[in-house]
Parts: structure tokens; C-alpha cells; sequence
């Protein structure tokens, strides 16, 4: 029979939010990772790629290859990590991640390996989802441009658009409010690299099959205490008898020190938001709600429903100093495309309860691999 999921190679910076990106695609029922890169970002490339395969030993999923990609910008030095985020590891916070079981992969280039992957799949059914800095993925597409024809889509975590465009709340600094969570207009993925995120944009066929979440959408997506504890216990609670696995106790402990520091740089106090997964999750919109689907909302509430496309660019003058100092270096602008012509697909929402209860479940399936393996071990109520 053949294997109807759908073929994704996940790009990322492990990160607190990778992690969940990471467990999303490895165990969703309708998802199958071809491969993961490692790029420079939350932590550097040697921490990122180190991170990004304990990760998958935690979830039992250490057959997936992971290959190691830039280290800096396409064409810039590089960036500062965000230390008072994730940490000097990137991965602050928890002492239960497991040292790796299988190291990353180290000599085959990431993005040949990706483009390898990708071509070896059937035309217009695989995935990129880049989560980090977007300099793997640019590159992936100046090397091998016949792969912008022969993908489903690229589905990239990254930007902000501001003015109203979602309810959410993106936060401020110094009791500032801002539209970027690096500088008061750039998101750290695009702030990192802009040149690489104004090449994916500024391709009209790649734009045509891309889906950006930004900081928008992301912070709609809050976890909060009452999401921790559906990590921590499962959908049926916290029963007597019934340990917490080790993964849950990590993956909440991971989550707990994100909202520490979200609540102390960005003064947002009800959880931190889950950006990453959320690119993975976009990618699920259509396959039927008996397959796991997630509903993301491509128009404007109360309008008149028609699908909306945007046009979106990145201001890429000025340095980092610069744009620390308060230049708009890495902001991104989305303009509305008129009705029907193609463009980026930046959603206005999201099924919030369906994309918790499916993420949780797959939490569910890695807990069920690692006690299968052996590894299961709980800890006391």
C-alpha cells in the first residue's frame, strides 16, 4: 500500500519551541520527516545540532537523520544568540534531556541532503518547514531552483506583520509595545538572515506555495498553566497511580522557564507562545479532520470569507548594531493582494483547541514509543 503521509523536511534551531516542532512532525499520523537540518539561531550551530538530536533520543525517534547546516547568515556575520530566551544552551531549563544516541550527520552539506530527500518524493507532495533563522532554506532554493516546482510548499515560522492584523498581544519591552520580539520591528528568525528571507518572498513561484506564520499568529497560541498541566498529565488529568513519564516532566519544565522569560522581557504573563509548531501544523489544513487536521483561517474574521494572499517584503538595509540601536533592519511589510491573485498565505488564525489536543496526543504516541523501548520511566504524582 502506498504511503500516503505527507513527506516533510523540517529545518530548525532547537530552541524551546523547536522541541515541540520537532515531537509535532515526528509522531503526527499524517506526517512522515524525510530529515532535519540544524541552522544557527536560538543557540549556535553546534548547540542547536546538539540539541536537535537529544531531542529526537527523547522522543525514540533517533532514526531520523539530522544534518548540519549554516552557521551564519547568507551573507552576514554572525548574530547574537538570544540567550535571555532559551538560554546559553538554547535549551534551558530541564536536566532530563538525554545525551544524544545517534550524532548528527556530518558529511553530507544539509542542503544537498534535503534536496536528495525532496527529489526522491513524487512532484508537488513534499514540504520544507523552516522554524530558525531562513538561511538553509534560501540556499536550499538558489542551489536547486527546480525544486520550487517540484515541492507542495515551504511553510516558514517567522516575521510580524502588526497593525491589528490578529487579536494578539506581541508584547513590550520597557512598557514599550513593539510589533518584533528582537528589535521593536524585526522577528529574530527574519532579523537573523533578511537577505535570505527577502529571496524566498521575492520568488513569485516559490510565494505561490509558502505559508508564513508570524508573531501575529504565534502569539495567539499561549501556553498557559491549563496547557503545562495537559502536557504534564494527559487529556484524562492527573488520576492516582498514574506516573508523569519522563518526556512530559521535561517537556513542561522546558515550557516553564520559556514563560519565566517571556514574562520578564516581554511582560506577557499568561504563557509563552508556541511558535514553532505552528509551521508544522499549517501544513495539515486540508487532509480532513479524521486525519488530524488543524484549521487555519486564511481570511479576514467578520469579512466576506474570500481567501486573502499578501505580498510580503523585508527591509534588509542597516547592520544588527543597527537595527538593535532602533533601525528597521529585518521589519516585514505584507501588502493584501487583490482577490485571487497568488501570494504568501499568512493565515489570521487557528483552530486553538484542535491544535492542543493534537499536539498532546502525540505526545501520547512518543511516551507509548519510549515505554515500548524500554525508556518509558515515570516519575511519582
Amino acid at each position: 500500500m502506498a504511503d500516503t503521509r505527507i513527506p516533510v523536511w523540517l529545518d530548525c534551531d532547537p530552541g524551546h519551541d523547536d522541541t515541540f516542532a520537532i515531537l509535532l512532525a515526528a509522531y503526527h499520523p499524517s506526517l512522515r520527516i524525510l530529515g532535519i537540518s540544524t541552522v544557527f539561531g536560538n543557540a549556535s550551530l553546534e548547540k542547536t545540532t546538539q540539541n536537535a538530536t537529544s531531542i529526537l533520543t527523547a522522543i525514540n525517534k533517533s532514526s531520523i537523520p539530522i544534518y548540519v547546516g549554516a552557521s551564519h547568515a547568507l551573507f552576514r556575520p554572525t548574530m547574537h544568540a538570544p540567550t535571555d530566551i532559551h538560554g546559553e544552551s538554547g535549551l534551558d531549563g530541564t536536566e532530563l534531556l538525554p545525551p544524544p544516541q545517534v550524532p548528527a550527520n556530518t558529511t553530507i552539506p544539509a542542503i544537498d541532503a534535503a534536496a536528495a530527500a525532496l527529489k526522491a518524493e513524487s512532484p508537488g507532495t513534499a514540504w520544507v518547514v523552516a522554524t530558525g533563522a531562513f538561511t538553509n532554506a534560501a540556499a536550499l532554493f538558489l542551489k536547486y531552483p527546480e525544486l520550487v516546482g517540484h515541492v507542495a510548499g515551504l511553510s516558514l515560522m517567522g516575521g510580524a506583520v502588526g497593525g491589528g492584523f490578529t487579536p494578539a498581544v506581541l508584547g513590550s519591552v520597557d512598557g514599550v509595545p513593539r510589533i518584533g520580539n528582537w528589535t521593536p520591528f524585526a522577528e529574530f528568525n527574519v532579523l537573523a538572515d533578511p537577505e535570505a528571507a527577502a529571496m524566498l518572498f521575492g520568488n513569485a513561484a516559490l510565494a505561490a506555495k509558502t505559508t508564513l506564520i508570524p508573531l501575529d499568529v504565534s502569539h495567539l497560541v499561549l501556553t498557559t498553566r491549563e496547557v503545562q498541566d495537559l502536557f504534564l498529565y494527559g487529556r484524562d488529568g492527573p488520576r492516582e497511580g498514574r506516573g508523569k513519564s519522563t518526556l512530559r516532566v521535561m517537556l513542561v519544565e522546558l515550557l516553564m522557564y520559556f514563560a519565566k522569560t517571556y514574562s520578564e522581557v516581554f511582560g506577557i504573563t499568561e504563557g509563552p507562545p508556541l511558535h514553532d509548531p505552528l509551521a508544522v501544523a499549517a501544513i495539515l489544513t486540508g487532509i480532513g479532520a479524521d486525519r488530524g487536521e488543524v484549521a487555519f483561517y486564511d481570511s479576514m474574521p467578520g469579512g466576506t470569507g474570500e481567501r486573502e494572499r499578501f505580498e510580503v517584503k523585508v527591509n534588509t538595509e542597516g547592520t544588527y548594531e543597527e537595527a538593535r540601536a532602533g533601525a528597521r533592519t529585518g521589519q516585514t511589510t505584507a501588502r493584501l493582494l487583490p482577490p485571487g491573485e497568488e501570494g504568501v498565505r499568512i493565515p489570521r488564525g487557528l483552530d486553538i483547541p484542535a491544535f492542543w489536543r493534537i499536539l498532546e496526543e502525540c505526545v501520547s504516541r512518543a511516551d507509548e514509543a519510549n515505554a515500548a523501548a524500554g525508556a518509558g520511566a515515570t516519575l511519582e504524582n
